[in-house]
């Protein structure tokens, strides 16, 4: 009888739970990606959390940050993800509720700080920066070049994100000379997936326009509480469920083949050193809308193959994927698991094909990952859940922008982001089809990944039609 993680879990937390009444009140269970990410900071030597951040420009002096704090606390105020802790207790993982969890400061840019070019670290004011560290390539023209230094405050801030620091950061930075300023939305992962980006953005506008006005009662928040609780246990319903022989029979057959990279695990796994290639193709309209994740899917596994340099091995490509459970309140959160796509070697494949097997894996999309890793490794794959590529996909669409007292902030780019993998592809479609590709500077030389990127954008202008 093979036994569920998720139902493991459960009984571990309600058994906390039930030890009395404060911790009842006080202790909310985590779904399946939440306790992946608490699980894995814990692991890492440097205990960094894994962090969404957005950044939007403002014309300078827009932004009052006293205003803005008082904004932050009161939108904390009102989704639990954002009050307390995400802990470990006794063992188990879980929310650990509290008071709003928000930190908003200016961070300093500081004289002669810009960020790196192509082919080194960042410097700072004439000093070399640790070895390791992510480099920020970005244009030195326009606008990009005016925000260098506060492009650089923002990405060193974030990577020293503290290791029981706030859910929430509000960061804003600008050199003195700079015509706008640059404020990054940073949140823990833990507490956030796409559709609470679209929260985010829309709640902190609105708190920052409500500024003064009376707050909401205190059973607004009880009921939140509640609300979010609903949604998780709704999450690990269906995780659990998601479980099954069914299930893992699927995931058996579509992974089976997967292989570790020549050097093991340690080959595939995080990186710190990252640059960035970026293209705007058309957005894509009508019916072909819903041809654009797998083509895009199709393009990330030719983008890998090339870095790969020839190997024969199958790759093990990784998308973030879900939405809150039906009937849930749209609650601030993460409900996402992180789906695998087997990129085998050989040409480009047809676009129906690939099409159906992807709806195929969406009806096992809530299997926790871990199962799905336990199901592969059933069939044979000599594969440790570690990852060859990443791809994201964010519908602009369905987050509002963040506006604050009536100037909409203009989003921005920030490159030199640690990866979770050796390579990672974004893309954002809204009035067109943004697509950012990332890789290991460590691992592979800028020509190479510019060539990947190459072959990524023609396997995508094929499929979509889109003109070169």
């Amino acid at each position: 009888m093979h036994s569920s993680i998720t139902a493991a879990y459960l009984a571990r937390y309600r058994s906390l739970a039930s030890a009395s009444e404060a911790a009842a009140a006080e202790l909310l269970p985590l779904t399946g990606a939440q306790r992946r990410f608490l699980i894995t900071r814990r692991r890492d030597p440097r205990g960094r959390t894994d962090v969404v951040p957005l950044f939007f420009a403002f014309p300078r002096g827009t932004v009052d940050l006293p205003r803005l704090r008082r904004a932050a606390v009161r939108l904390a105020d009102r989704h639990p993800a954002l009050r307390g802790e995400f802990t470990v207790q006794r063992g188990t993982p879980v929310l650990r509720l509290g008071e709003p969890s928000v930190e908003v400061a200016r961070v300093a840019a500081e004289p002669g700080e810009v960020p790196a070019g192509p082919d080194g670290p960042a410097r700072v004011a004439g000093h070399r920066a640790p070895l390791g560290e992510p480099s920020v390539a970005v244009a030195r023209t326009g606008a990009a070049a005016e925000q260098a230094p506060a492009r650089e405050a923002l990405r060193r801030a974030l990577l020293d994100w503290p290791a029981d620091g706030p859910v929430l950061r509000l960061l804003l930075a600008a050199a003195p000379d700079d015509e706008e300023e640059l404020l990054a939305v940073a949140l823990d992962h833990a507490a956030c997936d796409e559709q609470s980006l679209g929260l985010v953005t829309d709640g902190l506008g609105a708190a920052y326009a409500a500024d003064g006005e009376e707050a909401a009662p205190a059973t607004t928040r009880d009921e939140a509480v509640e609300a979010y609780r609903s949604a998780v246990e709704g999450q690990l319903a269906a995780e659990e469920n998601a479980a099954s022989e069914v299930a893992r029979a699927h995931w058996a057959a579509r992974l089976g083949a997967l292989g570790e990279p020549p050097g093991g695990a340690s080959s595939a796994g995080a990186a710190r050193s990252t640059g960035m290639v970026v293209e705007r193709l058309p957005a894509v309209t009508g019916a072909a809308r819903g041809g654009v994740f797998p083509a895009l899917l199709d393009a990330v596994a030719a983008a890998a193959r090339h870095l790969d340099d020839g190997g024969d091995r199958v790759l093990a490509l990784g998308y973030p994927w879900g939405g809150r459970p039906a009937g849930a309140a749209p609650v601030l959160g993460c409900f996402l698991n992180t789906l695998v796509h087997p990129a085998p070697p050989g040409p480009p494949r047809a676009l129906d094909a690939l099409g159906a097997d992807w709806w195929d894996d969406l009806d096992h999309a809530d299997t926790p990952y871990d199962e799905v890793v336990r199901a592969a490794r059933s069939a044979g794959a000599a594969w440790s859940g570690t990852l060859d590529g990443l791809l994201t996909f964010e519908d602009l669409h369905r987050r509002p922008p963040l506006v604050l007292d009536g100037t909409a902030g203009r989003e921005v780019h920030l490159a030199g982001r640690p990866l979770a993998a050796p390579l990672a592809v974004s893309a954002s479609h809204g009035a067109d089809l943004l697509v950012r590709l990332a890789w290991d500077r460590e691992r592979y030389p800028r020509t190479l990944a510019e060539a990947a990127f190459a072959e990524l954008l023609a396997t995508l202008r094929r499929h979509l039609g889109a003109p070169a």
